[in-house]
């Protein structure tokens, strides 16, 4: 069971453990704001219910912008599992702008490829091919990039997401 911590603004920042939630809300850190019915923790002081939702009592600011970091498992979700070039499912990514030619590891370089793709295309430029993006590769935005843990969002956090995106 999985608990979304919003900051003391509603603003979402993390999923945790309902353990971990608990232990914020029994330190006073959180307050429960949703909870799962009918299926209660016991403890030595007695039960308690399992926290959804739980919001900081105190804000906490978070440093930087909320960078997502670039990694393969996301550039492939971001294009959905989908090859820039063909369409059909991708299981590696692509330099746009070839490494040996000067192309960094950035969102706006890196698109999902099917394995065919990637190897007929080589360390050449789409254009040398005469292909042509299905995508232009982007920063991913939303709540469910910039909140850890949000992939598998349960149902009753929507209204909770809503609000940051």
């Amino acid at each position: 069971m999985r608990t979304l911590v919003l900051n003391a603004g509603y603003e979402p920042l993390a999923v945790v453990s309902f353990k971990r939630a608990i232990v914020l809300v029994m330190n006073e850190k959180a307050t429960v704001v949703e909870h799962v019915v009918g299926d209660p923790v016991w403890g030595t002081s007695g039960s308690y219910d399992r926290p959804a939702v739980i919001i900081l009592t105190r804000y906490v600011r978070v440093p930087g912008g909320r960078h997502v970091p670039v990694t393969r498992r996301g550039v492939l979700r971001r294009d959905g599992h989908r090859c820039a070039y063909c369409g059909k499912a991708a299981s590696t990514i692509d330099h746009v702008q070839p490494r040996s030619r000067g192309g960094k590891d950035t969102w706006e370089n890196l698109v999902a490829c099917c394995l065919r793709c990637n190897n007929v295309k080589g360390d050449r430029t789409p254009q040398e091919m005469s292909w042509s993006l299905r995508l232009t590769p982007a920063p991913p935005r939303g709540a469910q990039w910039t909140v850890r843990g949000t992939e598998r969002a349960d149902p009753r956090w929507e209204p909770y997401l809503a609000l940051a995106a």
